[in-house]
């Protein structure tokens, strides 16, 4: 389950043609129930926007009860997800994830991200709820699939990566559900790599970018 994100300042937008009317929020660990930066559909093309990290339907209660995570395999089988998962698709850039591998005695904090250090493109819905007529809150949570082969000693389920030849179509609300859900699969093998990194990470008060430097070699794919 991804519950820490590391978002790096983009030099290059993550798409092209990417509108941006503000600047992106970045942290070397971005916590749930936070606002972060999301890329979605607006008149026909992608632009930045931001949301509530925890998806927060017009009913929902508790705001500790906000979901930060959707599993794919339950998209449409839950209210809460099925709407948006059909009209309000998103996609997360982010330079990496943080994942917890179970040892004895706690848990090592391990950094996911691309072997290349390319941007990420991480799966996602989206809602909104007015407040008043005029006043409304997005919110969002990211779409989970089982990890691959090479992650699954660290977590058993990761953010599903789109690719970004996919982002618009993934994006348009006039993709079929049956083409989204085929882009909802764990990613390659040989796309990622993961590294350990220090325990500081353990608290989303700490907000350095020491957060996301390696304390060991990364473990990739090997042919």
């Amino acid at each position: 389950m991804a519950g820490r994100l590391y978002i790096k300042p983009w030099t290059t937008p993550p798409l092209d043609a990417l509108r941006q009317d503000s600047q992106p929020i970045v942290g070397p660990n971005l916590a749930p129930r936070r606002p972060i930066s999301i890329i979605r559909q607006d008149v026909g093309e992608p632009h930045w926007a931001t949301a509530f990290w925890g998806l927060t339907p017009p009913w929902l209660k508790v705001l500790d009860h906000a979901p930060h995570c959707a599993r794919a395999e339950s998209l449409e089988q839950r209210p809460m997800f099925r709407e948006a998962f059909h009209a309000r698709r998103c996609l997360i850039p982010v330079a990496g994830v943080y994942v917890w591998k179970p040892q004895p005695r706690m848990k090592q904090p391990f950094l996911v991200t691309r072997v290349d250090r390319a941007p990420l493109l991480l799966a996602g819905v989206w809602c909104r709820y007015h407040t008043t007529l005029t006043e409304f809150n997005d919110s969002t949570a990211l779409i989970t699939v089982p990890s691959n082969a090479l992650l699954t000693p660290l977590s058993d389920r990761f953010p599903a990566v789109i690719e970004a030849d996919d982002a618009h179509e993934w994006l348009a609300p006039t993709t079929p559900d049956e083409r989204a859900h085929e882009m909802l699969t764990p990613a390659p093998l040989e796309l990622l790599g993961a590294f350990p990194v220090s325990r500081r990470v353990n608290d989303p008060k700490h907000q350095d970018w020491a957060c996301g430097h390696p304390t060991g070699p990364m473990t990739y794919w090997h042919h």
